[in-house]
Parts: C-alpha cells; structure tokens; sequence
C-alpha cells in the first residue's frame, strides 16, 4: 500500500471515530497554551491563549460537544478562560487524569469511545488508552504523539485545539451549516 492510500485509509478510521465524539476533553498547558508559564514577582500566573482555539471551541458546543478541562495544575487563569468559553466541567490539579475521565463518563452517561482527549505529555497518555479519539499536538513529546490517533499539524497555544474543532465539525457533516451564518448578512 501506498504511503498516500495509507494516509486514507487512516484518515477515514480518523473521521468515524470523530464522528461519534460526544465529549471533547482538553489538557491546558501545551494544548490550550503553548506550555509557556509566565510568573511574576506578585505571585501572578500568565498564559497565553490563542483567540482561534477559544472560537473552535465555541462552535463545537453549539454543534452539540460538551467541552472539558483536564489540568495537572492549579490556576485562576484557567478558571476565567473556561468561564469565558462556558466550559462548566473543569478538573485543575489533577495529577491521575483518569480519574477525572471515569467522572466525566460516569456523569454524563459516556463510553469512552464517545471521548476525544487533546494532549502534549506522557501524562496523558493513559487516557489516551481509553478514549474513543486521542490526539497529540504537533509539538509533544514523541512517545506521546506515538500513543495518539492524530497529530495536528499546529503546535499548541497556537491553533491546535481549533484545527482539532474543525476537523471534528467537518467529520459530523456540520462545518458547513455552522459556517453558513457567518456569511449572512
């Protein structure tokens, strides 16, 4: 086989398990940020996010995707942004992300094959075991981008999550409609 027909071969399997998400779940730094932490001598914690990502996010919920976080780390920052995207489900110092994942299908009644994950580490790696759709970001480490179904081609913090919205969007067959009201005047 080809390396092009093997390309669709896998691109299609992509596409179906896309298809059947019903929930998104995101790590933060490395995926949402580009892994930069910024602190100040007050205490203050920065991130930067990128305002595409945010967008992609939105249209996914509207198109019916519930959105989670998942993060090792503790941050008001985070707070605020998943506030801002109206992401309600948001699990900060989770060191065993696990079990963060066996509370979101249990709550919202999910297999785990109806569950994307976006990563960057090792760390999520386990989950990545047990969802339906497990993505790395184009910069994460090799062993992770090893254990993943897709890899984008966006660095995180810098449009991975949408390029990953998107594609999801368009795997359900509703990018089209979704982008119709944009062009309304």
């Amino acid at each position: 086989m080809s390396k092009s027909s093997k390309f669709k071969v896998q691109s299609s399997k992509i596409k179906e398990k896309a298809k059947n998400i019903k929930f998104l779940i995101l790590d933060v730094d490395g995926v949402l940020t580009d892994g930069s932490i910024i602190l100040d001598n007050e205490g203050n914690e920065f991130k930067l996010f990128h305002v595409r990502d945010g967008h992609g996010i939105k249209m996914l919920v509207k198109a019916g995707v519930q959105v989670a976080i998942i993060t090792g780390r503790q941050s008001k920052v985070v707070e605020r942004r998943a506030r801002e995207l109206g992401i309600t489900e948001v699990y900060q110092r989770c060191h065993i992300k696990t079990v963060a994942l066996d509370h979101i299908i249990e709550k919202f009644g999910l297999t785990g094959e109806e569950v994307a994950y976006i990563g960057d580490d090792i760390v999520d790696i386990p989950i990545f075991k047990r969802v339906g759709f497990s993505i790395a970001v184009n910069d994460a480490d090799d062993e992770t981008k090893n254990h993943a179904m897709m890899v984008t081609a966006n660095r995180g913090g810098r449009g991975a999550v949408r390029e990953v919205c998107d594609f999801m969007l368009k795997a359900k067959g509703v990018w089209e409609s979704m982008i119709e009201e944009y062009f309304e005047t």
